[in-house]
């Protein structure tokens, strides 16, 4: 039309004459520097998640090498574990209302440098309190050759606290260097540390995507970023499981001169080693905010500007490419407050989502509950290391649950599930998972039998553990530290705890190659060579059912797992459409608040009723637990876990039938007010890479 030939008006075409070719090829680069900076966020966010797992599940895994080094309860090392809930809540709130506000990239790298810096913060006891001293008579002796007397002829049997009231300042400095022992409030300020760091990650992370990244896009980038994160929990098991395995004084003190193994209860690995790693994996992890900036252009603009290169242009000069979150007035911020509390009185009004409510905080309870002292209870009731328990937890139940949300999500795709199919899936695995876990308490183990403790000097077992009666006409003329732990076990299977209580005139050789001899005691419960070595008995029985025990566990986690997904899903189809980010920080608030924080404590407290005989420290104060009575441990933390279960199933089926009776099938009103249309029966179609918080019903850090 213009005279000039096809060729040559398409080139026009593709370079209009108001945009400048070097200015097109300008702002091409910038999109594509733009998209590339939203993937190394993406990438950097998965590390993040991968990182705050590790080190989250790696602190789970060390719980009882904690309690051991330190010389605390098992309510006390609670204490610590949920102390992480206590920095977590200071300022979850105030992040997730910040939001957008803030330069999120950059609070996310603050996050993560606190969160290196509590686990810093934490190995310092480790370089303040010096070489651990287990205190055994098998590391006074050196010379194998020599012979050496256990059993001490001396007066009447002093009490307990009989290095109490020694006289002389050498005493009163060691009394007053073990209260060293409160170095663990080092351990509890460096888990506040790390809650405080990782509450930005998640609210600041996945609502940057969601800002930024294609809307069809957004789920499949988050589901990538969450399921990265997976990694660090099972990979902060196994690291776990090595360090638990390894001497705590590693690198200062000759391992080969230690004399006892991960089995004894005074064992304490190298707990401080791995926290240096999951610093340094924080400090890593942080590193890539810094270099990326407030806001992004949102993806897809680089097609936009393809079809439409003039629109392109004046975004260009309008905003420079940036879409700038809209920043509220203050009349706009006011009306926020003043809706606070009506939403608040509209969710708590909402049937459905109360019974949500109060289901979650149970199932948080019972969840970090088991997560928490699991290993310890594999160790008690099946006599394997804390180590061994720790690698299975790692490489079995994780991998299991993983699996578990991942066909939870598949099965709400594959058929397409309603509110009310999801319900009744969720009800139904999750009483599968309950009746598995009554199972457990088959799983019987006899109970350690230790000399005037559980059972008396002849071998019987008295009618109850309530008073030790340590003293007997075997052991009358030794000079014996009542309050010592140091066990020995008779060829007759009975456990002393001590080679003195046992009445042993003799030893040879040294080490861990100790052999007792002239064991008065021993010869006292029968047929016996009257020997003894180091260490406690055996409980083969114990060991022998451990295998039966983590096949039931595994399936029951996958059950428990593939519900879910659909339970959670719940909350988001019977609560308001702008009421639905409200709904998911009120149960994450209250799953937190009621059950992450209180749960490892009233657990541990409970645990401590069943301890039979504490140590003692060097001043006379109550240590950790030496013998549990595990009959009672068994019934006390299954009881628990199946009281909290069970009360949870019957709220699942009073959920079930509220959800029956209320949502109907035509419109899918599922309120209790049934003010919206917006809610709808059908759930979208979901994949393995859905972004579903699992925070309320599964911990995050760890899958139990």
């Amino acid at each position: 039309m213009d005279g000039k030939s096809a060729p040559e008006q398409a080139k026009d075409n593709a370079n209009p004459p108001f945009l400048d070719k070097s200015h097109g090829l300008h702002t091409m680069k910038r999109f594509s520097l733009s998209i590339s900076k939203l993937k190394i966020f993406l990438g950097a966010l998965a590390f993040s998640y991968f990182a705050k797992g590790f080190s989250g599940s790696y602190m789970k895994s060390m719980i009882t090498q904690i309690e051991r080094r330190f010389e605390i309860s098992s309510s006390t090392v609670g204490l610590i574990d949920g102390s992480f809930e206590i920095g977590n809540l200071m300022v979850l709130i105030l992040v997730s209302y910040l939001g957008s506000r803030v330069h999120r990239p950059k609070v996310i790298a603050i996050g993560c440098l606190i969160m290196a810096t509590g686990a810093f913060t934490s190995v310092a006891p480790h370089f303040i309190m010096g070489p651990y001293n287990y205190k055994s008579v098998a590391t006074l002796e050196s010379n194998s050759s020599t012979s050496m007397a256990a059993c001490l002829p001396a007066s009447p049997p002093p009490p307990a606290e009989e290095n109490m009231e020694t006289s002389g300042n050498a005493t009163l400095l060691r009394c007053e260097k073990h209260r060293a022992s409160y170095l663990w409030l080092f351990v509890l300020f460096g888990n506040i540390l790390r809650g405080i760091g990782e509450a930005p990650i998640m609210p600041l992370g996945l609502s940057y995507i969601d800002d930024f990244a294609r809307e069809e896009n957004s789920a499949l980038y988050i589901g990538v970023v969450r399921s990265t994160g997976l990694f660090g929990p099972t990979l902060g098991f196994l690291l776990g499981a090595l360090c638990a395995n390894m001497w705590v004084d590693i690198g200062t003190v000759d391992v080969e001169t230690v004399t006892i193994n991960s089995r004894d209860i005074r064992w304490v690995g190298a707990w401080w080693l791995g926290l240096l790693i999951c610093g340094a994996a924080s400090v890593v992890a942080a590193l890539p905010f810094w270099f990326l900036p407030r806001s992004l252009p949102k993806e897809g603009e680089e097609k936009k500007y393809k079809e439409k290169p003039s629109n392109v242009y004046a975004i260009t000069q309008d905003s420079q490419g940036k879409m700038e979150a809209p920043v509220q007035s203050p009349l706009e911020v006011l009306s926020s407050v003043k809706g606070f509390f009506p939403s608040v009185k509209e969710l708590l009004s909402n049937v459905i989502f109360l019974v949500f409510l109060l289901l979650n905080i149970l199932q948080f309870n019972s969840t970090v509950g088991s997560t928490t002292y699991e290993p310890k209870f594999m160790e008690q009731q099946f006599n394997v290391s804390v180590s061994r328990a720790i690698f299975f937890i790692g490489v079995v139940l994780l991998p299991f649950a993983t699996v578990g949300m991942f066909l939870g999500s598949f099965v709400i795709k594959r058929f397409k599930m309603d509110i009310k199919g999801m319900a009744k899936f969720a009800c139904t695995t999750f009483a599968i998972s309950y009746g598995l876990s009554l199972f457990y308490f088959m799983a019987n183990c006899e109970v350690l039998q230790v000399a005037g403790l559980t059972v008396n000097y002849s071998g019987i077992k008295p009618p109850s553990f309530a008073e030790e009666k340590l003293w007997s006409s075997c052991n009358s003329d030794c000079n014996c530290e009542a309050g010592h732990w140091d066990p020995v076990c008779g060829d007759n299977g009975i456990t002393y705890m001590s080679s003195c209580l046992a009445g042993c005139k003799a030893s040879l050789g040294s080490g861990k190659d100790m052999v007792f001899h002239d064991c008065s005691c021993v010869g006292a419960a029968g047929p016996s060579n009257f020997s003894a070595i180091l260490g406690q008995c055996p409980r083969k029985k114990c060991s022998k059912m451990f295998p039966y025990f983590m096949a039931l566990l595994a399936i029951n986690v996958l059950f428990f797992c593939l519900g879910a997904t659909p339970f959670y899903m719940i909350m988001f189809r019977t609560v308001s459409p702008e009421l639905k980010s409200f709904a998911v920080g009120i149960e994450t608030l209250c799953g937190r608040l009621f059950g992450g924080l209180p749960a490892p404590i009233y657990f541990g407290a409970l645990i401590d009723r069943t301890c039979l005989k504490w140590g003692m420290k060097q001043c006379g104060e109550t240590g950790a637990c030496r013998v549990y009575d595990t009959e009672a441990f068994r019934n006390v933390y299954l009881g628990l876990l199946a009281s909290l279960k069970g009360t949870s199933f019957l709220l699942y089926v009073v959920l079930l039938i509220l959800i029956m009776k209320r949502v109907k099938p035509d419109n899918g009103v599922g309120m209790v007010s049934q003010s919206t249309e917006a809610l709808s029966t059908k759930a979208p179609a979901m994949g393995p890479g859905e972004p579903v918080s699992m925070e309320a019903s599964i911990h995050e850090d760890t899958f139990l």
